[in-house]
């Protein structure tokens, strides 16, 4: 099995990734971005992910854009796969297909795009856009991934859909990756496993059990099976490495302690339009807890709190139910990044040697 790969979230909006009132040392801006990426590059990870946010939601008031971010720090890094967030509803996917070919140039094939279906409600309305049902929301994404995908592979594509259309496009250049980025999507719902068992790469997820991440990675390897294809795996997790697994949970209770309640009840209203709205009710934040909510992809779930040796074995456990890349957020990214890829990185790729050597020997 190939080794499990590291990504993490840019910070690219002020306020972090939790609804907490704790002073936390990340920064949004450019520079900081860069000085991020060079660390994480330096100390073994494999990529970030750039959120696109264009309305604020409960948690932050500024947010940087993702793909034009995205192709400014194409040419500030060197190694990192640069995973751009794009909302399926509000750019039209032939613009986005020629912004990402233009980003995988400027990388030198380094661009992958994660779709995203919506969630934030107030988001399209603010910019005039119209409103789907959960499900159709999924059918808007699943039609947007095959026009990227035509756009990159084939010569003169035509595409008629419900949202989207093509004539003959004439599209050049092509990607310097066959047959284009790596696509991305998450969504908990079955419209958005079975859709990422007929369209995408890479299915993502919300910080979860070893036993609910397995279940969503079974479900979806069958619908990708059903369309005789394969899927990765990749699941959010919020890290807390400390030199004591009592300081690590310290320092979430902390984080609990001092949540911005305010940021969390807005953020759950908001959510409401996810997966409770879906047709079973089992969505993105349909069974998420007030203490879930404030890390705002569940990420406190996946269990990567504790000493660098625990969170380095939960890693593996991680990787033994099929998890291919677990995307890392922290509380201070001036010290914890770094942090991450220096002690808790080289750990798991000693583990992965150890298990591989003893696999061999059986």
């Amino acid at each position: 099995m190939s080794a499990i790969e590291f990504g993490y979230w840019a910070p690219l909006e002020d306020g972090g990734l939790l609804a907490t009132k704790l002073p936390q040392r990340t920064s949004s801006s450019f520079e900081a971005n860069i000085r991020y990426a060079e660390q994480a590059e330096r100390t073994g990870f494999d990529h970030m992910l750039l959120p696109t946010r264009f309305v604020a939601s409960s948690d932050s008031e500024n947010q940087w854009e993702s793909l034009t971010f995205a192709a400014a720090l194409a040419v500030k890094t060197r190694k990192l796969g640069l995973i751009v967030a794009v909302a399926s509803g509000l750019i039209p996917p032939a613009i986005v297909a020629k912004m990402m070919t233009t980003i995988d140039h400027l990388s030198g094939g380094r661009a992958a795009i994660n779709v995203v279906s919506g969630w934030l409600k107030d988001e399209y309305i603010a910019l005039g856009q119209p409103w789907l049902d959960h499900d159709e929301r999924y059918r808007r994404s699943e039609e947007f991934i095959r026009v990227l995908r035509g756009l990159w592979t084939e010569n003169q594509a035509t595409y008629a859909g419900d949202f989207f259309r093509l004539r003959q496009a004439d599209f050049k250049p092509r990607p310097v990756q066959v047959p284009g980025p790596t696509i991305y999507q998450g969504g908990n719902s079955k419209a958005a496993k079975q859709m990422a068992g007929r369209v995408s790469d890479y299915y993502f997820m919300n910080g979860n059990t070893l036993e609910g991440l397995k279940k969503q990675i079974d479900e979806v390897r069958g619908y990708a099976a059903d369309n005789n294809r394969k899927i990765k795996f990749g699941v959010n997790a919020f890290v807390i490495v400390r030199d004591t697994e009592e300081e690590a949970r310290q320092a979430l209770r902390d984080i609990i302690s001092n949540a911005d309640s305010a940021t969390v009840e807005a953020f759950r209203e908001q959510v409401k339009h996810a997966g409770q709205s879906s047709g079973d009710r089992d969505g993105m934040w349909a069974n998420s807890t007030y203490e879930d909510l404030i890390q705002f992809n569940d990420g406190f779930k996946t269990g990567l709190i504790g000493t660098k040796e625990q969170v380095a074995k939960r890693i593996l456990e991680l990787k033994r139910i099929g998890i291919n890349l677990v995307l890392t957020g922290f509380l201070h990214y001036d010290e914890e990044l770094a942090l991450f890829g220096e002690q808790v990185i080289p750990l798991v790729r000693q583990l992965e040697l150890e298990e591989s050597v003893s696999a061999i020997g059986r």
